[in-house]
């Protein structure tokens, strides 16, 4: 990015969840991976183009909209077995640090809640352009990925392989793709 592009970006942003997504990764019997991830989430950006370290971002993620593409899993992933739903209906991301790496690479420090559980978490993050979309909307795009322990979480249901191993696994990656709009000063 150059020095004009980081002024540029300066301001409020809210998420566009219709073309972002957020999702997850875990291998499934040690031999394949299984991707998800969540329809129904809400967040919102404040990026310092001249100062990263002022940027912040903030997330709340519904997990009954988990979907892995299959309803009894995603069923499953409702229950105490892992999230909880019921109790815990939503998990949450408040950032606490923002660290610029280089011109496109940041790195994010933040809060994770998962089932009443709130860990320091951190997101490496790419930047992925600046557009003004057909409608007149400011949009920033970002990738990001992070990988954690959910037993960390409270997440910890598991069950083990005759052939050694477990049915799930331990560490998640966790994948953002990110597009956010401009809020517009009124």
């Amino acid at each position: 990015m150059t020095a004009a592009t980081l002024t540029d970006i300066t301001g409020d942003y809210t998420l566009d969840p219709v073309h972002s997504r957020i999702g997850f990764v875990a291998r499934h019997a040690m031999v394949t991976k299984v991707r998800g991830g969540f329809n129904d989430f809400a967040g919102t950006i404040h990026l310092d183009g001249n100062d990263p370290a002022k940027s912040s971002a903030q997330l709340t993620v519904e997990v009954a909209s988990v979907d892995t593409r299959n309803e009894q899993r995603d069923g499953h992933l409702r229950t105490n077995d892992f999230f909880d739903a019921p109790t815990h209906p939503q998990l949450t991301f408040v950032s606490t640090a923002v660290e610029q790496l280089d011109e496109e690479n940041y790195r994010v420090t933040g809060d994770l809640t998962i089932k009443g559980v709130t860990k320091s978490v951190t997101v490496d993050w790419e930047f992925s352009g600046l557009a003004t979309d057909p409608y007149g909307n400011v949009r920033v795009g970002f990738e990001g990925k992070s990988t954690l322990n959910r037993s960390d979480y409270g997440v910890a249901f598991n069950a083990a392989l005759e052939t050694g191993g477990l049915l799930v696994s331990e560490k998640i990656t966790l994948e953002f793709e990110i597009s956010a709009i401009k809020n517009v000063a009124e």
